[in-house]
C-alpha cells in the first residue's frame, strides 16, 4: 500500500473513532453546551493537543515500551480511571445543583471559567492524556497502518491528519453546540446532560480501574 493510501485510510479510521461516543465526545457536549463557544473551542483544543501527544509517542514507539511495562502501565489506568471518576463526580454535582435551582451559583461559576481558558484547555487535556484506551487505540492505529519504512514526510503528514482532525471535529460540535438555536433547547436539558455525562464518566473509570484490579 502506498502512502496516499495509507493516510486515507488512517484519516477514515481516526474520523470514525472521533465522532463515536466516549469521554471526549461527552466532555465537549457538557461543557459546551453549559459554558459556551470558547469554552468549547479551549477543551477542543486541549483534547486534540492530548491526542497528537498520544500519535506522536505511539509513532516514536515510546508508548509501546510503556504498554509493555505491567506496573507502569497499570499506574496510568488507576490515574485515568480516578480521573474520570473526578470528571464524573463534578457534573453529576452540576446536575444536582441545576436540578436544586441554584441558579445564581451556577450563572457564577459560568462566568468563572469563562475567564480561565487555561482550565478548559487542561481539562481536555487531561482527559485525553489520562484516558488508557487512547494510548492502546493509539499504538494498534500506527502499529497497523503506519510501516517503519514510511518516509518521515509520510509520518510528518500523519501527524496534522491526526492533529487536524481532531481539532476540526471537536472545534466544529462545540460550535454547532453554542448556536442560538442550540443553546435554548440545551439550557433546558442542561441538567440531563450533566446526568448522563457524570454517569458515563463514572462508568468509563469504573470500569478502567475494576479492569486493573482483575489483572
Amino acid at each position: 500500500m502506498n502512502e496516499p493510501s495509507i493516510l486515507l485510510t488512517l484519516a477514515l479510521v481516526h474520523f470514525v473513532a472521533l465522532i463515536s461516543p466516549g469521554p471526549d465526545f461527552a466532555l465537549v457536549v457538557q461543557n459546551a453546551s453549559r459554558y459556551g463557544r470558547q469554552t468549547g473551542f479551549y477543551i477542543a483544543l486541549g483534547l486534540s493537543l492530548g491526542i497528537l501527544t498520544h500519535a506522536v509517542l505511539s509513532i516514536t514507539g515510546i508508548s509501546l515500551l510503556v504498554h509493555q511495562q505491567p506496573t507502569l502501565f497499570r499506574f496510568l489506568q488507576c490515574l485515568g480511571g480516578a480521573y474520570l471518576l473526578y470528571l464524573g463526580g463534578g457534573a453529576l454535582i452540576s446536575s444536582y445543583q441545576n436540578w436544586q435551582r441554584a441558579s445564581n451559583l451556577v450563572q457564577t461559576q459560568n462566568k468563572a471559567l469563562l475567564n480561565q481558558k487555561h482550565q478548559a484547555f487542561s481539562k481536555g487535556l487531561l482527559t485525553n492524556l489520562f484516558n488508557p484506551k487512547a494510548l492502546v487505540f493509539f499504538i494498534s492505529l500506527m502499529s497497523s497502518l503506519i510501516p517503519a519504512s514510511m518516509s518521515w514526510t509520510g509520518k510528518g503528514t500523519a501527524l496534522l491528519i491526526i492533529g487536524g482532525l481532531s481539532l476540526g471535529w471537536f472545534s466544529a460540535l462545540a460550535w454547532l453546540l453554542t448556536k442560538p438555536t442550540s443553546q435554548v433547547l440545551l439550557g433546558r436539558l442542561s441538567r440531563y446532560i450533566d446526568l448522563l455525562c457524570g454517569v458515563l464518566f463514572c462508568l468509563l473509570g469504573t470500569g478502567i480501574l475494576y479492569g486493573v484490579l482483575l489483572d
